[in-house]
């Protein structure tokens, strides 16, 4: 048998500090510290504790050239060596270790950045609720117990300022000066099909299909793309959507269809939106969400282990957003965009792998609920909200 080490790994310090009660009783330093290695392997999806043994060995094997296992045990020793195995940190080549392998291929074949998987993978959530951490603070709690922030802007040579001419008014206007973040939404009223159309045609809709090679195919959208590859998925979550079923969708941007993935009555629907959105109740109200997602093979097939390809998959993500922000506004309907999602339990949701697949954020748009907004939910030019 030959093995070899995972393909992406990292390996992280960690400090555990504690109060030593007898030295402080006898006058000495309180505080005392202890120091433990854990390994942060992509492919695992989770963090592992390795002790000193287990780092030299990782350390002694490649992550492209198979080794004799049998010479990897005389050098570490067997138990170490057969740890590894069972943790999938080292990969083999027989049946016994098949699943760690695919899990290490697919890493492989993918043509991840390191470091952007493990940034990817480990900043994922699971499970977050306003029990576990997800929290809507206001801005006079956040002053309290942060003081004052950074100021709004830098103020670089202003002795030297070239003072612009004041913005002629443009077509644009409209949408831009009345556009907001929704945070109250009607929890009755609906979003005609006719409007849900336009809005996911026009922001994640291809407006053009252009042949590039005998079985190729590239999208034209209304927003741009990083290599003009459109990875970006649009995942609709339907609450409240005239002529269509509660449940979850996939938008095909080319035949402009909603194909159904699983529908559900309303409570069902209204409580997955709350848990996919970790418990922000004041976004899952919206009727009409979308989960944005990434095919990153689709990315990494130009972009492959470039330093910039997982920056440009959230680039991507913002244009979308942005662009349904406007048609919303267009529509008369407050809209939201935001990262802080239970993305993990999403993933089981969807049947993704987030080896091959990011989810990236979450959009929605709807009806605004009468009553007073927030200071976050201000239009341009209003001053009478709480």
């Amino acid at each position: 048998m030959k093995l070899r080490r995972c393909a992406v790994l990292y390996i992280e310090s960690r400090e555990d500090l504690s109060i030593d009660w007898r030295t402080v009783l006898s006058g000495g330093n309180a505080l005392a510290s202890s120091s433990h290695w854990v390994a942060l392997a992509p492919h695992l999806d989770q963090e592992i504790t390795i002790d000193a043994a287990q780092l030299a060995a990782l350390g002694g094997a490649s992550q492209t050239v198979w080794r004799e296992r049998s010479a990897a045990e005389q050098e570490y020793g067997e138990v170490c060596i057969a740890k590894l195995l069972e943790l999938g940190l080292l990969i083999g080549d027989t049946p016994q270790y098949a699943a760690q392998r695919a899990r290490d291929d697919t890493l492989r074949d993918t043509h991840w950045r390191p470091l952007s998987a493990l940034a990817h993978t480990f900043g994922r959530w699971r499970g977050v609720v306003e029990e576990t951490g997800m929290e809507a603070p206001s801005f006079q709690a956040l002053l309290d117990r942060f003081g004052e922030p950074p100021p709004p802007t830098l103020d670089i040579h202003p002795e030297q300022a070239i003072a612009l001419p004041a913005p002629a008014a443009g077509r644009m206007d409209e949408q831009l000066l009345q556009r907001y973040t929704g945070r109250n939404y009607d929890l009755q009223a609906s979003v005609p099909l006719e409007v849900v159309a336009r809005l996911l045609q026009r922001t994640f809709g291809a407006q053009e299909v252009r042949q590039v090679g005998p079985h190729s195919e590239v999208l034209k959208k209304t927003s741009p793309s990083g290599g003009g590859l459109h990875p970006i998925e649009a995942f609709v979550l339907a609450q409240r959507v005239d002529g269509v079923a509660p449940g979850l969708y996939h938008y095909h941007p080319m035949a402009h269809e909603l194909r159904p993935l699983e529908t559900m009555d309303h409570e069902a629907a209204a409580a997955l939106s709350r848990y996919m959105l970790a418990d922000q109740h004041w976004l899952s109200g919206a009727p009409l969400q979308v989960v944005l997602v990434a095919r990153l093979e689709r990315s990494y097939w130009k972009y492959r282990n470039h330093q910039k390809a997982f920056r440009a998959v959230a680039l991507d993500a913002g244009h979308l957003s942005q662009t349904f922000y406007l048609l919303a506004t267009e529509a008369g309907l407050p809209a939201f965009i935001t990262a802080a999602i239970n993305d993990a339990d999403i993933e089981k949701t969807l049947g993704l792998d987030h080896l091959r697949h990011a989810v990236v954020a979450m959009c929605g748009c709807g009806p605004a609920a009468d009553g007073p907004r927030s200071m976050v939910e201000l239009r341009y030019g209003e001053t009478d909200a709480i």
